[in-house]
């Protein structure tokens, strides 16, 4: 389920911040928590306490901002249960921080709520190399490292289930290795930069001229991601954490840019939206 699936830190009326849900047999796996991960899951009637592990692609506050903030909303809903968190390195001395922060609170409600520690329930851990991180019996994920400029510690995410592969391209500049790393996926979800109105959007603040050059070194545009998902050779396109998100791009012109170098099914994400594997042909 797409969460978010507006890029960037701004929070707006309309599309949420970065974070899907990824369930697998009834594993439920977070990836990303940008602001309003909590609320999204609430309104998908998705009960925080049955999240079980934890994702970050990287250390992008529209990706991390919410991480601890999930993990405290879990708690006070009634886990009892470990989460197991991953991402770039630096997540274990977030979680760590995150906890000096609110120790205070934490400390209270323990004593005057009797809650349990919330503290030994996080388990976070940094991924250091490429390659497989988590097996279970059920499913598979897989980290790739990909440039999103200046940001070098940042992983694309493969996730090998019994009904498919789906893969998440996390922010990147344009990488024709992450067709390799995606190559014969079922679902590659890839983000997405509509470069004509990248003018409109930063044409709103101060900082205009940085932000845009940021976004055009650091993105990939909706064309060079159907270079990626034609060269992959996957089964369906799904375009998410879009830039701009709070500007209006219809999903025509999302799609005309993208068909200029794939002629494969295309879809672009919607808040809320589920996609279900097995992807039917």
């Amino acid at each position: 389920m797409f969460l978010g699936t507006k890029g960037g830190p701004r929070v707006e009326i309309g599309r949420s911040n970065p974070a899907n849900l990824i369930e697998i047999n009834g594993t439920r796996i977070v990836l990303d928590c940008g602001m309003g991960v909590s609320h999204q899951l609430a309104e998908a009637k998705v009960p925080l306490t049955s999240v079980k592990y934890i994702l970050i692609g990287h250390h992008h506050s529209d990706h991390n901002l919410e991480y601890g903030n999930l993990v405290y909303n879990a708690w006070v809903s009634g886990l009892s249960t470990p989460i197991h968190s991953f991402g770039p390195n630096g997540l274990e001395e977030m979680t760590k921080t995150y906890w000096e922060l609110n120790k205070f609170d934490v400390d209270t409600r323990i004593a005057d709520e009797g809650r349990p520690d919330p503290r030994p329930l996080l388990i976070a851990k940094d991924i250091v190399a490429d390659g497989e991180f988590l097996k279970t019996d059920e499913f598979t994920i897989t980290a790739f490292r990909t440039p999103h400029p200046p940001i070098t510690d940042n992983f694309a995410y493969k996730f090998t289930t019994p009904d498919g592969v789906i893969v998440f391209s996390s922010d990147t500049e344009y990488n024709p290795k992450l067709a390799e790393f995606a190559k014969g996926a079922d679902v590659l979800v890839h983000e997405a930069l509509f470069a004509p109105f990248v003018e409109k959007l930063v044409a709103r603040v101060k900082n205009g001229a940085t932000l845009g050059k940021h976004l055009m070194a650091s993105h990939t545009t909706a064309q060079d991601v159907g270079k990626i998902a034609s060269a992959a050779g996957v089964k369906l396109l799904v375009l998410s954490h879009l830039v701009p998100g709070d500007i209006d791009v219809t999903d025509d012109q999302w799609i005309a840019a993208v068909r200029e170098n794939y002629s494969g099914r295309v879809s672009v994400a919607k808040d809320l939206m589920e996609l279900v594997l097995p992807v039917k042909p």
